[in-house]
């Protein structure tokens, strides 16, 4: 798992902002509606937040901006530094760290009100021990009531439609225009499948071509409940787009 996930956020790491219309806009609407999950789910609000799968800070950022005490953790030494450095173009404090999420309870001292894991992070989590391993991790970082919060694609839907490719999003942006698609890759056994992101950037006329490649697992909802109760978990509970506003369905489990 470490290896090829490595590989892909490093070498992304530099485009990712990229992928999104405004990515700071983005890190603003994600940190809102965050907010406003955590708020709904703690009272008082909390303020100590792990973000264990933090990539360049889409989240981590918006919580921080919102006053939250953000420790922000990847297991991408590349995307780590870009986010310190988002912070500090951002006027935002957090502190960071590189860490993979299997490895938590050793490689990330103290506690936190929430550990958190967005981006469909988990499903790089290929063999049921790296899963158990990283609900066990993330469980250990947690107070006494804290609350775990992750975010995966919508997999049943996808198991059901198998998709190939996503269709293409044109960005027409003050530095240029940018095309963006994937191309996805089953296995055999639908099990994982592996995602190529293209990037097309045009600038001063010239097109410029990128490719990202990650694997996945098709990791159903069952599958992380399973892992969260296990590492001692509770309550699991997820919520949909709908019900949040945040791209992805969401999982929160709470640790007694």
């Amino acid at each position: 798992m470490s290896d090829s996930v490595l590989d892909f956020y490093e070498g992304l790491a530099e485009e990712y902002h990229l992928l999104f219309a405004d990515w700071e806009q983005s890190v603003e609407r994600q940190g809102a509606v965050l907010d406003a999950l955590l708020r709904r789910s703690e009272a008082p609000p909390p303020r100590r937040v792990l973000d264990c799968a933090c990539g360049i800070g889409t989240q981590a950022l918006g919580l921080a901006a919102r006053g939250y005490a953000v420790h922000a953790t990847d297991l991408s030494p590349a995307a780590v530094a870009r986010a310190e450095r988002e912070a500090r173009a951002m006027h935002v404090t957090l502190t960071t760290g590189v860490a993979d999420m299997r490895m938590l309870d050793w490689q990330v001292p103290g506690t936190f009100h929430v550990v958190m894991s967005c981006d469909n992070a988990l499903a790089h989590l290929l063999e049921d021990s790296d899963l158990h391993d990283a609900a066990n991790a993330m469980a250990s970082r947690l107070v006494p009531g804290g609350l775990l919060v992750a975010s995966l694609r919508d997999h049943e839907a996808l198991r059901e439609k198998r998709p190939r490719f996503t269709a293409e999003r044109v960005l027409d942006t003050p530095l240029g225009r940018r095309v963006l698609f994937q191309v996805w890759d089953w296995a055999v056994d639908e099990r994982q499948y592996t995602v190529r992101q293209f990037i097309l950037r045009q600038e001063s006329g010239v097109w410029h071509t990128t490719e990202h490649t990650g694997v996945y697992r098709l990791l159903e909802r069952l599958e992380v409940e399973r892992a969260l109760t296990q590492a001692g978990l509770v309550d699991p509970r997820w919520y949909s787009p709908e019900e949040t506003g945040f791209y992805q369905p969401l999982i929160t489990a709470r640790k007694p």
